[in-house]
């Protein structure tokens, strides 16, 4: 059965071509479900409706999916926008996982350096009891509490011993994984069912 999946990307690599590849090769498949895969995002026309609107496009646009999918371009990891999907992706309990795509030639026919893992600029911690999770980011070179979601960082959970009085970087769970090296084509529907190392 085909995963609704969310991608998260900066909207310069649409603009540059590289996220429309991975988001529109279900194309060439005979259908969705050879693809293993719906997509389930929103467009840039959202960004002129204002930051309430967008949210809720966001929230929207998550609702009923299973797998959320960053697409990784040189500038992905510090955009405002991305760093929502993805907490909110992991407060909802969706499955992450990274794809850079700069090994795509863009519409200028060049390939890219990979970009920064987006992962590595937002992580949780626990309480010591277990029951409450903190979302942060970095910003400059400082952790600070992630409060966009719902007006606060810090949320109800209730997560097993070896995670209590413990923070985590979001990298330590989820996998990355190279559109060209790793032939995203034939094997993207698999990656979408790869258990997160959490």
């Amino acid at each position: 059965m085909a995963n609704r999946v969310f991608f998260s990307f900066h909207y310069q690599d649409v603009i540059d071509f590289r996220a429309n590849v991975v988001r529109n090769h279900w194309l060439t498949k005979p259908d969705r479900e050879a693809a293993g895969f719906y997509d389930a995002s929103i467009w840039e026309t959202a960004k002129k409706q204002g930051d309430i609107a967008l949210k809720r496009l966001i929230n929207d646009g998550l609702d009923n999916t299973s797998n959320t999918c960053v697409l990784i371009g040189s500038s992905t990891y510090a955009r405002p926008w991305v760093r929502y999907e993805i907490l909110k992706s992991f407060k909802r309990g969706n499955r992450l996982l990274g794809v850079n795509i700069n090994s795509i030639k863009g519409k200028d026919g060049l390939t890219k350096a990979s970009g920064p893992n987006p992962f590595k600029s937002v992580g949780v911690t626990f309480s010591a009891n277990g029951k409450e999770a903190t979302l942060w980011e970095v910003i400059g070179s400082d952790w600070v509490k992630y409060d966009k979601i719902d007006g606060s960082a810090t949320y109800s959970v209730n997560v097993d011993e070896q995670y209590r009085n413990k923070g985590f970087n979001l990298s330590n769970w989820y996998p990355i994984y190279d559109w060209s090296m790793n032939n995203g084509f034939e094997n993207f529907a698999k990656w979408l069912n790869n258990e997160s190392r959490r």
